[in-house]
């Protein structure tokens, strides 16, 4: 009789360790199913079958949709730029900050620490009665500036002029107005078209939307691309952990790390096919002086509650292990 009922038990045990759960989660590409990170994705899918999860994906062209359905529970997860992600989870939505990952080494580090096991309980977070949970981090690529007129290559220049920003990303705005810019208020979705009929005088972007997002058209023959990193543009999966087997974002977190220098070699990739002729690069003092302007904006928003204050401070420890003549290696603040 005991040995019977153990036995039911064991059994009872098994088939729920070995249950499957299944997840939709909504993935935003400017490409669709054809784009690089919508790919990348399907690659997850199928590791997530080893981590008892099937996954169906759903491929959206628009960012601000897939979040909206995401919101209303129409998918598990969603994987977004980590400027709108920051509303879920701050500390990973911060490596997105102003000015705080000016180089493609700098940016590896960040991600990789921001990953790390040691940081699970920093991925995860609670608004309201709703958990959420980063499972991973990938890189988009730094953003440039990119200007209708090349004379436009001084912050003295900036003021007065159309700077087409990301309407929910509080710091672009400020940091815009700051610089006596005006923000023309934009989506991924439309930024581009404002650029390239003229709504717009200057905007940011990685390389990889120079192709999708048609933006020889913007810079036509005067245009030109200084290759100042204003930002580096991420993406974070979100995901209701509920809705995934046990253990599955530490599952899935070390899948992103394991493929991180591949996906910064595709990048890179990318970046080398932009136009030779449109690239501008700047002085090094005046790369320093938009470091300094940048730095102000960033410590700023930090007092704010824009940007977590932890990720600052890990940003600014990769900038010195890497660049360490840096001119803010000596100063306190961040």
């Amino acid at each position: 009789m005991n040995k019977g009922f153990f036995a039911l038990g064991a059994v009872f045990f098994l088939g729920m360790s070995t249950q499957t759960n299944a997840a939709r989660v909504c993935v935003f590409d400017l490409l669709g199913k054809s784009g690089e990170a919508y790919q990348v994705m399907e690659e997850w899918a199928l590791m997530a079958k080893t981590w008892r999860t099937e996954i169906d994906l759903v491929s959206y062209q628009n960012e601000a949709q897939a979040e909206k359905d995401f919101e209303q529970g129409k998918c598990d997860g969603v994987y977004m730029t980590s400027m709108r992600a920051r509303s879920y989870n701050k500390f990973a939505g911060s490596v997105d900050a102003i000015g705080a990952v000016p180089s493609y080494a700098i940016a590896q580090k960040a991600i990789s620490f921001a990953l790390d096991k040691r940081n699970r309980h920093r991925l995860s977070s609670k608004i309201g009665n709703q958990s959420f949970e980063v499972a991973g981090i990938s890189q988009i690529g730094l953003a440039y500036i990119y200007v209708k007129d090349k004379k436009l290559n001084t912050i003295e220049q900036i003021k007065g002029k159309k700077f087409a920003v990301l309407g929910y990303d509080e710091a672009q705005k400020i940091v815009v107005k700051s610089l006596g810019g005006q923000a023309v208020l934009s989506d991924i979705s439309d930024i581009a078209k404002k650029f390239n009929n003229g709504q717009a005088d200057i905007m940011a972007a990685p390389a990889y939307a120079y192709k999708p997002l048609e933006l020889d058209k913007g810079l036509g023959n005067d245009g030109a691309i200084i290759t100042f990193p204003a930002v580096n543009m991420t993406m974070d999966l979100i995901i209701r952990p509920d809705k995934f087997s046990s253990n599955f974002g530490e599952n899935s977190r070390a899948w992103f790390l394991s493929r991180l220098k591949s996906n910064f070699a595709v990048i890179q990739r990318i970046e080398a096919d932009l136009p030779a002729k449109y690239k501008i690069n700047l002085s090094n003092e005046d790369k320093t002086r938009y470091q300094q302007i940048l730095r102000e904006a960033r410590m700023g928003l930090t007092k704010r509650g824009i940007y977590d204050a932890t990720m600052m401070s890990v940003l600014k420890r990769a900038r010195c292990t890497v660049e360490r003549t840096n001119f803010e290696c000596s100063l306190g603040g961040e």
